[in-house]
C-alpha cells in the first residue's frame, strides 16, 4: 500500500428483504418535511411508492414530492427541486430509485441554498460546499451508480452539453440507504446489464493505475469475478435472489471509496463516456462498455503488468507460454467476449452517437491526471472513431 489514506464513511446500510421495515426509525431522526424524489412510474407500478408514503406519513411527515427524475438527471430538474427545498424548507430528501435519483437529490442538497450559479461553482470550479446543505437518504430500486454509499453526483447541463460529476465530502454522503435487492426484479434487461457493467468499469477505473500490488487490488479482482458470475446467474434467472444481492452489494463495494484506496485511480473512460452521454444521452452503462474496449486497446501497452494480471486473475487465462502482450491482449477480448454475452452495447452508432458529434465529444472532455497516460484530445477522438 504505497498512497497513505483516510477512509471514513458515515453512510448506514440497510441491506435485505426486510430492508424498508428500518425506515421508520430513521426518519425519527429527521424533521417534520420530507422531499421525496424518484423517476416516471416505475415505483408506483412496483408498489413501493405506495409503501414509502404510509410509512411517511405515520411518521408524521410532510412529504412535497420531485417526480420524473430522469436517466442522466438534468440541471433543471435539479433546479426544479431546489426550489421546493426552499419553498417548504424541507429537512431530508429522500430518493427513492437509481442512481440518477440519489445524484440528482445530492445536486439538490448542496445547490439549493447556493447564492451563485451551482453547476458552475460546484461542477465545475470544484469550489468547496459553503452554504447550508439537507440531509440525503436512498432507497434503491436499479444498481450499478454506487450512488447509494458516496458523494458523487453527475448532473447534465442540457443547454452548455456538459455532463460532469462531483465527489462531494462526506456530509453530502446518504445519511442512511436502504438496499432490498428484490427491488431490481422488475428492471429491463437491458438497465441490469448496463448496471452490472457500470460497477465493473468503477472497478477497473480504479484497478488500471499505478504499477504496485496492494490490497485493494485483490478485493478489485474478486468483486469483478464476482459480477461476472452473478451477471450470468441474473440473466438465466431473473428473481435469483442470490445473484441479484450480489450484483446489488458488488456495485456499493466498488464505488464506496474502499476499492480507490491507495490507488492512483484513472477515470478516463468516465470523462469520455459523460460528453458521451451529454450528446446522446446514453444509457451510462453502455456507454462505459462501448468506450472502454478502444481505450484499453490504446492504453495497454502503459500498463502491460497490470493488464496481463487481469487476464489470469479475473478471466482465468491460463499464463503458460504466453507474453504478457499477448496475455494483456486476451483479458481485454474476454471483456469484449462477455459483453457480447450479456447484451451491452460496445458501438457508439448503436447508442445513438453521430460521426459529426465525435469531434465536439472529444473538445469538450475534462481529462484527470490519474491512469497510465495522459489522452490529447486528437488520441479521444481516434478512440470514439474505433469504437463509433
Amino acid at each position: 500500500m504505497k498512497l497513505d489514506f483516510t477512509y471514513y464513511n458515515p453512510t448506514a446500510i440497510h441491506f435485505g428483504k426486510e430492508s424498508l421495515s428500518n425506515l421508520k426509525g430513521e426518519l425519527e431522526q429527521y424533521g417534520e418535511t420530507v422531499l421525496l424524489v424518484y423517476g416516471k412510474t416505475a415505483i408506483k407500478k412496483s408498489g413501493l411508492y405506495d409503501q414509502v408514503i404510509d410509512i411517511l406519513k405515520k411518521a408524521g411527515k410532510k412529504v412535497v414530492e420531485l417526480p420524473g427524475v430522469m436517466p442522466n438527471p438534468t440541471y433543471s430538474k435539479m433546479l426544479e427541486g431546489c426550489e421546493r427545498v426552499r419553498e417548504n424548507d424541507v429537512n431530508l430528501i429522500l430518493a427513492v430509485g437509481g442512481g440518477s435519483v440519489i445524484d440528482c437529490a445530492k445536486g439538490i442538497s448542496v445547490s439549493a441554498y447556493c447564492d451563485e450559479d451551482p453547476f458552475t461553482k460546484y461542477w465545475l470550479q470544484f469550489q468547496p460546499v459553503t452554504n447550508k446543505t439537507v440531509p440525503v437518504a436512498s432507497i434503491l430500486t436499479m444498481v450499478g451508480t454506487g450512488s447509494e454509499m458516496n458523494g458523487g453526483s453527475v448532473i447534465t447541463n442540457e443547454e452548455t452539453k456538459i455532463k460532469a460529476g462531483r465527489v462531494f465530502p462526506a456530509d453530502v454522503y446518504p445519511r442512511f440507504s436502504i438496499l432490498n435487492p428484490e427491488y431490481t426484479y422488475t428492471v429491463p434487461q437491458y438497465q441490469m446489464v448496463s448496471g452490472v457493467f457500470d460497477t465493473m468499469s468503477h472497478l477497473m477505473e480504479q484497478y488500471f493505475t499505478g504499477d504496485d500490488c496492494n490490497t485493494t487490488d485483490y478485493l478489485i479482482e474478486a468483486l469483478l469475478r464476482s459480477s461476472i458470475d452473478n451477471a450470468r446467474a441474473a440473466l438465466k434467472d431473473p428473481e435469483d435472489y442470490e445473484a441479484r444481492s450480489n450484483i446489488m452489494w458488488n456495485a456499493t463495494l466498488a464505488l464506496n471509496t474502499m476499492t480507490g484506496l491507495s490507488k492512483a485511480q484513472d477515470w478516463q473512460v468516465h470523462m469520455i463516456e459523460h460528453q458521451l452521454g451529454a450528446y446522446t444521452d446514453c444509457a451510462h452503462g453502455m456507454g462505459l462498455a462501448a468506450v472502454s474496449l478502444p481505450y484499453y486497446r490504446h492504453i495497454y501497452p502503459h500498463g502491460v503488468d497490470k493488464f496481463a494480471r487481469f487476464a489470469t486473475e479475473v478471466w482465468g487465462i491460463s499464463a503458460e507460454g504466453k507474453s504478457k502482450e499477448a496475455l494483456a491482449k486476451e483479458g481485454i477480448d474476454a471483456l469484449e467476449a462477455f459483453c457480447k454475452e450479456c447484451g451491452i452495447v460496445t458501438s457508439l452508432k448503436a447508442l445513438g452517437a453521430t460521426e459529426e458529434m465525435l469531434p465536439k465529444i472529444a473538445e469538450s472532455i475534462f481529462i484527470l491526471e490519474g491512469g497510465y497516460k495522459k489522452l490529447a484530445t486528437e488520441e479521444i477522438l481516434e478512440i470514439l472513431k474505433a469504437c463509433f
